[in-house]
């Protein structure tokens, strides 16, 4: 069984010319066999051979990121794959060439986009200012003229000393020169892309009529932008507070959204336009509408200049529109070319630099020219190896062959299991424990089965494993499609343990059909009962009310499988079924956990550590079978006795209170036996004295001989000058030595080899020993009463289960009410997928993880090994890029 313990593996030597090593190292990440070894560690990265080929591996895939984020941005994501490079090679320096070409000509288009992109926004907020500030000069003029011409010369006396000057010319604005189709308003870059357009520009409609002014006349001025909506209060308050109440602001809100010339965001904005009087005034304005980040634009205040204007800028925004979606179809064209090669691209440059990162922990022989590489191997994979690099060798015309050969070592390799689809998740349970040690049993082989029939003890319903097999069985077909997608991190979870969700359903079907309930429900699947109502009762065949009087009587042979239905209901349901799981989770229990330590042996048998099988195994299979053992067999003794009251409890307490007296001899009337019941077969007493005797020797047994014997062990190499053979050789923390015992200078608890060496200490033996002899026997009670939780959880998956049938549904269904029974079984339906399908199994899942790691492993399970990570390209490619 390949799965039981881990692959043979070897240390291997390749000596690879220099001309054929890139091609050897690709050649050995498509095989995926060989875990290689640095043999620089002192160097550093930038110091390495191939520093160089990996910075620039960095760099084309930083090119590669900017490609792939230029594609989301444009919202390019199903961009149909071409796979016709994929069968031949692509050379690196023509795909360095293409991409910085191709990188030089989006950053330019790029570039050039969100300038138009940044022009057009400008236009549009622009359009919108002269809509909405010329809104408020026409509603200004319509109230005068509603007023009449007449009433009072002293007004247009007044009125002929006020001009109102155009903000920007007044400002100081862009005036002096044309303002070009495409070009910042705000003080951008201009578009070298676009040819200039012979129309009047805004700094025309900006300068106020040239005339002579009247000394005594009050200039006013007015600033005319855009401001965020969330902030025009506060725009509007440090206005008032900074010019003293001297300005008037009108305001009117932009229906909808906009984009922000600034940031490119689509945000909501307000127009405003601000009056006000003076050059001091003028300039706080302008400092207040820089901080609040507001854009400034043009407004003419004659209204023929306006139209003029706002025609201007239609025109431009149509013939900026057109130019735009020019440059975005050559740049969605750029990214569909380079999306159709992406994947292949982003696998080569991600495959080349693994390559020369393997490269740089090689050792470089310069004299020979040639590379010196190390590493481990699966002795099943040698062949599959030596065929890559001799295919390797004559791919690349070397003038020298590539040597492989095999190295002895002390140090002990990695750990490897073949795995497949499903296998892969259960070793992935057992290894989140612990990585096995080299050639160490594999706790997985039986996880495969305990794992999911422990979860079923406690989720056992037939209808809730339907309902979870459906969901299994889906993940199952649809295995294909839902790899290529990208799931949540919840379902990955669920699909990553599809046939871990198969197997637990299916066995809580078969749970659910010996505990024979279907959602709470009974089933009466396997012919009649054991139990009938009393023949003499007059109710017999309706009510039976000597049921809950004087109870059933026996008819017939037993309940053909499983848990008899007529228990379902009654009063003594509880107390059988609570007496029922409680004893099956003990048999249980002591179940795996002679399964663990008889694990313990076969890595003992394997390591040839005798000490270990005498000072370990055997005592901790005494300590257990003369307790827990002893208990089990009387547990199915009692099952299997018709008429049989004997009381495990007392049995158990008396067995050490009162050892010899099993029927309580003395403490009945006149001195008789107060519990005769209880004495199961003759001689029970007396056995029972030496099952306690036997648990109490074996402590000691597992405490003291193994320390002094180790002791003696390391006094006898000395003494033959074994201290000597250590020089030149590396500790091993797997293999024994030749003696085959415990290594010298190991004290672990297996006490299963170590390389020889010149120390030891006893002191530190003996507290190994004592801390691991306290925890087995520890361990042994608190861990059989640990597997009393497959007792808890079935109880309360049934009992949850039958108050959300009984008090959620059925009480619906006896209004007689058709919207109560509608809403009674959506009611019922969410609590089921919600609480028992979701919570409950979670929950039994993470305790059924807990009796693997803690009850079950411990008795065997190192789990202080260094997993076997080969270098491959699939592993590589299976991790996403980011």
């Amino acid at each position: 069984m390949e799965l039981f313990r881990s692959e043979e593996m070897q240390l291997i030597q390749i000596i690879v010319p220099a001309e054929a090593a890139h091609a050897t190292v690709t050649a050995l990440g498509e095989v995926g066999l060989v875990q290689f070894r640095d043999l620089n560690p002192d160097r550093s990265a930038f110091h390495r051979t191939y520093a160089n080929q990996v910075k620039r591996c960095d760099e084309m895939l930083r090119k590669l990121r900017f490609f792939g984020e230029q594609t989301h941005k444009a919202g390019l994501v199903n961009v149909p794959r071409s796979d016709l490079e994929d069968r031949s090679g692509t050379d690196l320096d023509e795909l360095e060439h293409k991409m910085d070409l191709l990188e030089g000509e989006l950053l330019s288009i790029t570039k050039n986009t969100d300038s138009l992109k940044k022009a057009h926004s400008e236009l549009v907020e622009l359009q919108l200012v002269l809509e909405k500030a010329g809104g408020f000069f026409q509603d200004a003029r319509v109230r005068d003229a509603s007023q009449g011409l007449g009433g009072s010369s002293g007004r247009a006396s007044s009125a002929s000393k006020m001009q109102i000057s155009g903000g920007s010319g007044l400002l100081g604005g862009a005036t002096g020169r044309d303002t070009e189709i495409g070009e910042s308003l705000l003080g951008g870059d201009t578009n070298a892309n676009h040819s200039r357009s012979n129309s009047r520009s805004f700094s025309e409609y900006e300068q106020p009529e040239r005339h002579v002014q009247d000394p005594h006349a009050v200039r006013l001025g007015f600033i005319t932008a855009t401001v965020l909506t969330h902030k025009a209060q506060s725009f509007e308050r440090v206005l008032f507070r900074a010019t003293r109440g001297n300005m008037f602001l009108k305001q009117s809100p932009i229906e909808g959204k906009v984009e922000d010339p600034k940031t490119g965001d689509r945000v909501e904005k307000t127009v405003v336009v601000v009056f006000f009087a003076g050059e001091r005034a003028r300039g706080k304005i302008l400092k207040i509408t820089t901080a609040f980040g507001a854009n400034r634009y043009p407004f003419p205040d004659d209204v023929g200049r306006q139209r003029q204007m706002n025609a201007e800028v239609t025109q431009r925004l149509i013939e900026l529109q057109s130019t735009l979606e020019a440059s975005v179809r050559h740049r969605n064209s750029i990214l569909t070319k380079i999306g159709q090669k992406y994947d292949h691209w982003l696998a080569t440059v991600r495959k080349e630099k693994a390559t020369y990162h393997t490269l740089n922990s090689f050792s470089i022989d310069v004299t020979r020219k040639c590379l010196v590489a190390e590493g481990w191997c699966p002795v099943s994979g040698k062949d599959a190896v030596r065929a890559a690099l001799l295919l390797a060798n004559l791919n690349s015309s070397a003038q020298m062959g590539t040597v492989f050969q095999p190295l002895p070592t002390r140090n002990e390799p990695p750990t490897y299991y073949k795995t497949n689809k499903v296998t892969e998740v259960f070793q992935g349970i057992v290894e989140a424990y612990g990585i096995a040690r080299y050639r160490e049993v594999n706790p997985a082989v039986f996880t495969i089965v305990t794992f999911p029939f422990l979860f079923a003890v406690m989720f056992g319903d037939f209808g809730h494993g339907v309902l979870m097999l459906v969901c299994a069985v889906y993940m199952v077909l649809k295995e294909k499609s839902l790899k290529t997608q990208k799931l949540n991190e919840i379902v990955q979870m669920g699909f990553d343990g599809r046939y871990v969700i198969l197997l637990m359903s299916l066995f809580s079907i078969y749970t659910g059909l010996l505990y024979n309930e279907c959602f709470s429900v009974p089933m009466n699947l396997f012919g009649a009962s054991k139990f009938a109502c009393d023949p003499n009762d007059a109710t017999s065949n309706s009510t039976c009310v000597s049921a809950s009087k004087t109870g059933l009587v026996p008819n017939g042979s037993p309940y053909f499988a499983g848990i008899d239905p007529v228990w379902h209901g009654t009063k003594t349901e509880l107390p059988f079924l609570n007496s029922l799981k409680m004893k099956m989770s003990i048999l249980m229990g002591v179940t795996q956990m002679s399964l663990g330590i008889f694990m313990s042996l076969l890595n003992f048998l394997h390591a040839k550590d005798w000490l270990s099988i005498w000072c370990e195994f055997v005592p901790q299979v005494i300590f257990l079978g003369s307790l827990f053992g002893y208990l089990s067999v009387l547990i199915v003794a009692k099952w299997v006795t018709p008429g049989c009251t004997t009381d495990l409890y007392h049995v158990m307490i008396y067995m050490f209170l009162s050892p010899g007296n099993a029927d309580c001899q003395g403490e009945g009337v006149g001195g008789s036996p107060g519990c005769p019941e209880n004495v199961m077969f003759p001689g029970q007493g007396g056995f029972q004295v030496l099952l306690v005797l036997a648990a109490f020797a074996a402590v000691p047994v597992m405490l003291f001989p193994k320390p002094y014997f180790l002791k003696k062990r390391h006094e006898q190499r000395l003494g033959r000058g074994g201290a000597y053979a250590v020089l030149g050789t590396r500790e091993s923390e797997h293999g024994s030595d030749d003696e085959g015992g415990g290594g010298g200078s190991s004290v672990s608890g297996a006490g299963g080899g170590g390389a020889p060496t010149s120390t030891f200490d006893y002191g530190d033996a003996v507290v190994h020993q004592l801390i691991h002899t306290i925890e087995f026997v520890l361990g042994a009670v608190s861990n059989t009463a640990s597997y009393l939780r497959l007792w808890a959880l079935s109880l309360a998956h049934a009992q949850l289960s039958a108050v959300f049938w009984d008090r959620v549904f059925m009480a619906s269904i006896r209004t007689g009410s058709p919207v109560a029974m509608v809403v009674g079984f959506a009611v019922w339906a969410t609590a089921t997928v919600g609480v028992l399908m979701g919570m409950e199994s979670l929950s039994a899942f993470l305790h059924a993880l807990r009796l693997h790691w803690v009850e079950y492993q411990n008795k065997f399970y190192k789990g202080d090994g260094h997993k076997f990570a080969p270098f491959s390209f699939d592993d590589l490619l299976r991790v996403p890029f980011e």
